[in-house]
């Protein structure tokens, strides 16, 4: 698995690098959240379903359920049924602060499918409104070398947001230039960059870690979206590119039928598990113990590296 694809527990070591609370945060008030409305505790627990994405703007969630729900109705047979414990699909901190959902579906052995992986993120800030990232990646087998997909949309204020959208490289690029033909170039993916480069809100988004700019593909959109519209933008140019990227790898990745040879299959599973460990070791291991202490942490981690 690409370091990039590694937004697990619905963190990110592609996000900005928000000031998370070291010390627990005051309960938190409507101010925390730019889009949630007051609700009793009864209702924050019904609330924790992943596919609820309960904490963002209307368009924003429209565009991660519908992206799921395809996800589900052209995977659902190739995959398991979610087994995670109820205490690691939803979980918070013990002050209320942060809340977040987990879910994972591992493929059948049959399939090329190895998991994918949907999760929200919501944290008040201690400054004031809250960070909300929501994430669906999927990852393919050694039984084939294609694109493994990744989006996530990360947002500190109604008026900005960071977007990941990729196809992350399984191999070396330079070594294997039909696989960038095949993958990059035929699939004309490069045009959903370009469409968002013409765009005056739209800004390139750099992220600080040289090994994550090191795994990202050529097409790889990486953007921050700056506008008081920011609801019509995800509806008007988010919405459909992500749809069309996603489409792209269900077709051409996912059940392309790229076949890889038993002798090749060793070192593509050696790469996938060292960018696996590389994300938990950069980014899970230490952020997750912040938001929401240790022992919640050590729960989600075990679990997530049952799957690993």
């Amino acid at each position: 698995m690409a370091a990039i694809t590694g937004h697990l527990a619905s963190f990110s070591i592609f996000s900005p690098s928000p000031k998370l609370p070291n010390q627990p945060v005051s309960s938190p008030s409507p101010r925390f959240s730019c889009y949630c409305s007051k609700s009793s505790p009864q209702q924050q627990q019904q609330q924790m379903a992943y596919m609820d994405f309960p904490y963002v703007s209307p368009s924003h969630k429209n565009l991660m359920v519908d992206l799921a729900s395809t996800f589900e109705s052209r995977l659902n047979s190739f995959l398991n049924p979610c087994n995670l414990p109820p205490d690691v699909q939803s979980y918070q901190n013990n002050t209320g602060t942060a809340h977040a959902a987990l879910h994972i579906r591992s493929g059948l052995h049959s399939s090329p499918i190895d998991f994918m992986l949907g999760s929200w993120l919501h944290c008040a800030l201690p400054s004031g409104g809250a960070l909300n990232i929501t994430s669906l990646s999927a990852y393919l087998n050694s039984s084939t070398d294609a694109p493994n997909f990744l989006v996530e949309l990360i947002q500190s204020s109604p008026t900005s947001m960071v977007l990941i959208l990729d196809l992350p490289p399984r191999v070396d690029l330079v070594l294997n230039p039909d696989y960038l033909k095949t993958f990059y170039e035929d699939t004309q993916l490069d045009q959903h960059r370009q469409h968002l480069d013409k765009l005056s809100e739209v800004k390139p988004y750099f992220s600080s870690s040289l090994y994550i700019r090191a795994v990202v593909s050529p097409t790889a959109i990486l953007v921050r979206i700056e506008t008081e519209q920011l609801e019509e933008m995800i509806k008007t140019h988010v919405t459909p590119i992500a749809k069309e990227v996603l489409k792209t790898w269900l077709d051409v990745c996912a059940f392309g039928e790229r076949v890889v040879g038993e002798s090749e299959r060793d070192s593509l599973k050696k790469r996938d598990e060292m960018s696996k460990s590389k994300t938990i070791e950069i980014d899970l291991g230490s952020n997750m113990p912040r938001l929401f202490g240790q022992e919640t942490a050590n729960r989600v981690l075990d679990a997530l590296k049952e799957v690993f």
